[in-house]
């Protein structure tokens, strides 16, 4: 093999390992003037009707050259000569034939002249021109078949760039689809887990913002005639989420108004992103999208995305993409504005029904027995006889002393002064004993960290009142509600976990069936909030079980004493 022919495979090959179709074209350029010795190299592309020139590329003209010869060739004249007739073309003085139009003012010199097109599959898709041979001499055969050579080469190359873009646009195009379903999947688990709000949507916004790869997303929810901005994610200028625009004037309220997507790039749309809405507090962007978030006919709000990080700005793809999002973080944002809707209805409830059974309580117990002491009183007053007064003295003393004890016993039930005195472990005691006191038969274990010796603080004040309602809410419903006669209470502090569990003999109940109170309601939203774990099991008749486990947290150092006096002892054991 000749070194002329190691150079036409060495560029040749440079020109095939190219997969992008300009990046051949530009080599193609390049490898041809390195070929052939050409001080200047074109390549016209063909437009579709194949009769003229949709795109012209150089090598050799500088910038200024380029801005002093004004258009470029669209396809006429000599160049005109090899679209007609695609077969090589060589000329000692291009000037000379018979099509030349002459040059430009401001284009240098040419005389030698080698054209030669380019087919792709057997169809021509432009041509290569190279002009002004180095040693000033006329191109030669050889140089005509090493330009054909490489054309035939860039015509492979350009077909198989072609092929390899169109698998990666559909590579591209089915991730973007596999994300949006993802997407939607994770939203959809997400609201199944009964995910509150806050989490919802900072998990939209990531994961729109990821779709549509956006410099930022934010999320904005109607309150009113407001929007808030509620949720986002990218880089968000500090303080900007949870403010509150109004809603007249801005895209949002286009976008929802029509039901449609609005873009940036709109001259109205983007007057109204710079005059309102957040584009009144300061952001700016050259691209967004702005995508309406309603669920069965009712606005929520809409998902703002702003400047595309890739090339160029958001395509039809990305606005698809957002709008199949939109459309199921919709359906999330409604779910779990429900469920909290439904929860403060039920905390709301559960404080009403909490506040009627303190005042039957106090109606039935402590009212009714002053009402009875102030009986006795009344009526040995009236009759004048210092023995009977004295008696009635005497009783009206036992009873306040009854009256007493059982206020005693409400306040306690409230909030155990045990509790806040001597710690979690005294305040359980105390709960158990009373209820032994009830008639109950309770077997108890308790064994916490800080009362055995194994902490230096007490457990947070948060975690010890939620285990002691726990215990308590569970003893309560096995007492009077359960008919139970045998409890079992266990309360057990490992190294990160706090498991509580209370297992009854009553007459248990159907977990499923909806019931008026709203004792294990309360218990589970405590639980949760604290990040753990409740499970109520119970058959009718065969007694019900509470189970809780619970992440350990404890008091700050400072606060370890739990606002107990000084006079307390120091050692944890001896408060039980």
């Amino acid at each position: 093999m000749d070194q002329a022919t190691r150079g036409v495979l060495k560029v040749a090959r440079s020109v095939l390992e190219q997969l992008d179709v300009e990046q051949v074209l530009e080599r193609v350029l390049d490898a041809a003037r390195e070929l052939t010795g050409a001080r200047y190299a074109a390549l016209g592309v063909l437009d579709e009707s194949r009769d003229g020139l949709a795109r012209f590329l150089t090598r050799g003209i500088d910038e200024e050259q380029r801005r002093e010869i004004g258009s470029l060739p669209t396809g006429r004249g000599v160049l005109g000569e090899l679209i007609r007739n695609p077969v090589p073309l060589r000329l000692e003085d291009v000037g000379s034939h018979r099509y030349s139009y002459g040059f430009p003012v401001g284009h240098p010199p040419m005389s030698s002249f080698l054209g030669v097109p380019i087919m792709v599959r057997g169809e021509p898709y432009g041509n290569l021109y190279l002009t002004e041979k180095d040693s000033g001499q006329a191109f030669t055969q050889d140089d005509e078949e090493g330009a054909m050579l490489l054309a035939d080469f860039a015509g492979v190359a350009i077909d198989h760039a072609r092929r390899f873009s169109g698998f990666e646009s559909q590579r591209l195009q089915l991730e973007r689809t596999v994300q949006a379903l993802d997407a939607t999947i994770q939203i959809a688990r997400a609201v199944g887990g009964e995910t509150d709000l806050a989490a919802i949507l900072e998990l939209v916004a990531k994961r729109g913002r990821a779709l549509v790869s956006a410099k930022m997303l934010i999320i904005e929810l109607l309150h009113g005639d407001e929007l808030e901005l509620a949720a986002g994610a990218g880089d968000l200028p500090r303080g900007l989420l949870g403010q509150r625009v109004p809603l007249e004037n801005t895209v949002a309220s286009a976008a929802l108004r029509a039901g449609q997507t609005q873009r940036l790039t709109d001259r109205l749309m983007r007057a109204r992103f710079e005059q309102h809405g957040i584009g009144n507090l300061g952001l700016t962007a050259t691209d967004g999208l702005v995508v309406p978030l309603v669920f069965r006919n009712h606005p929520y709000g809409v998902l703002v995305a702003l400047d595309h990080l890739g090339q160029g700005a958001f395509d039809v793809e990305h606005e698809r993409l957002l709008e199949s999002l939109a459309a199921s973080a919709a359906t999330a944002v409604a779910t779990a504005q429900s469920a909290a809707d439904e929860r403060h209805r039920q905390r709301v409830a559960a404080a009403e029904a909490e506040r009627s059974r303190w005042a039957r309580e106090l109606h039935d117990e402590t009212l009714q027995a002053l009402g009875s002491l102030r009986l006795i009183l009344s009526t040995a007053q009236r009759s004048g006889d210092a023995e009977r007064m004295r008696a009635a003295v005497g009783q009206g003393l036992e009873q306040l002393e009854l009256d007493i004890t059982t206020l005693r016993s409400l306040i306690t039930e409230l909030r155990p002064t045990a509790l806040d005195q001597l710690g979690l472990e005294a305040a359980l005691t105390a709960l158990i004993d009373r209820a032994r006191r009830s008639g109950l038969e309770v077997d108890a274990e308790v064994r916490l960290a800080y009362e055995d010796g194994r902490a230096g603080e007490r457990l947070a004040g948060e975690l010890e009142t939620t285990v002691y309602r726990i215990v308590q809410e569970a003893l309560t419903n096995a007492g009077k509600h359960g008919e139970a006669t045998r409890i079992t209470v266990a309360v057990v502090e490992e190294e990160a976990a706090l498991h509580v569990a209370v297992s009854d003999d009553g007459r248990g109940f159907d977990p499923g069936a909806t019931t008026s109170g709203f004792g294990l309601e309360g218990m589970r939203e405590r639980v949760e909030l604290l990040g753990g774990q409740v499970s109520v099991q119970s058959v009718p008749q065969e007694g019900t079980s509470v189970v809780a486990t619970l992440p350990v947290t404890r008091r700050p150092a400072a606060d370890a004493s739990g606002g107990a006096s000084p006079a307390q002892p120091s050692s944890p054991r001896s408060r039980a």
